[in-house]
């Protein structure tokens, strides 16, 4: 019953996104070729990351491709649909802006594929003293509440987008703020979350929320420098 329900949420996710998505479409179609690339950008760097994270410590598992089959990780779902978007746009040459709109539809995704989490009991927190914020596992572990921290910081991303929005302040920016923002967030978090440590106390996921941070400032600096020049012309 856990795992029909953490599909169905996560089929909820992708048909909310779609939902929003299709409102952008009907003014330009090239608009859906954007969405299904980040769309298999997003299922593909989710695969990679996983199995480059912690997927290869259980090469020797009976169940390893069990493992891998049901093993995605959000940080690489991020890097692998930012890539597969800005390349599928220069493919079509599509030049407009879109992330403002992946800002708001992509914690909503995150959202439902953590309450996903919450019921299949999977992405744990580091074991903590019994508190009134703890967690108990499967086994009556009090731990630390990963997902749901994880849930409350893109609830409160998605309130952050909707003020920027309604101020228009960093238009057209707002993506590269939540990957920042998520990047850095994930870094601090990782080392409260039950997750293989592979270089001392860091995990790949501690590489890849770098990562993650890395591309949106690098965004945010290109685009900015793009918008510059705009003003100067």
């Amino acid at each position: 019953m856990q795992n029909v329900s953490y599909g169905l949420l996560t089929l909820a996710g992708i048909l909310i996104t779609l939902f929003f998505w299709s409102r952008l479409v009907r003014y330009n179609e090239k608009l859906f070729v954007v969405y299904a690339a980040a769309l298999f950008g997003a299922f593909l760097g989710a695969k990679v990351v996983y199995i480059a994270a912690e997927g290869w410590l259980h090469f020797s598992a009976p169940d390893f491709w069990w493992q891998v089959a049901i093993g995605k990780s959000i940080l690489g779902a991020l890097l692998g649909g930012y890539l597969a978007v800005e390349m599928a746009k220069k493919w079509l040459g599509y030049p407009a802006p879109t992330g403002d709109w992946f800002a708001l539809v992509v914690p909503v995704g995150i959202i439902l594929g953590r309450i996903g989490c919450l019921l299949y009991g999977c992405c744990l927190g580091e074991r903590f003293p019994p508190a009134w914020f703890t967690l108990n596992d499967s086994r009556g572990t009090a731990r630390w509440p990963a997902v749901p921290v994880e849930i409350l910081f893109n609830l409160l991303a998605i309130g952050g987008t909707l003020w920027l929005r309604r101020t228009g302040l960093l238009k057209h920016q707002h993506f590269h703020i939540y990957l920042i923002a998520y990047g850095i967030f994930r870094f601090a978090h990782e080392f409260v979350r039950a997750t293989p440590q592979i270089l001392g106390t860091f995990s790949g996921y501690h590489i890849a929320a770098l990562s993650v941070t890395v591309l949106g400032l690098a965004g945010f600096l290109k685009r900015r420098t793009y918008f510059k020049r705009i003003e100067r012309v």
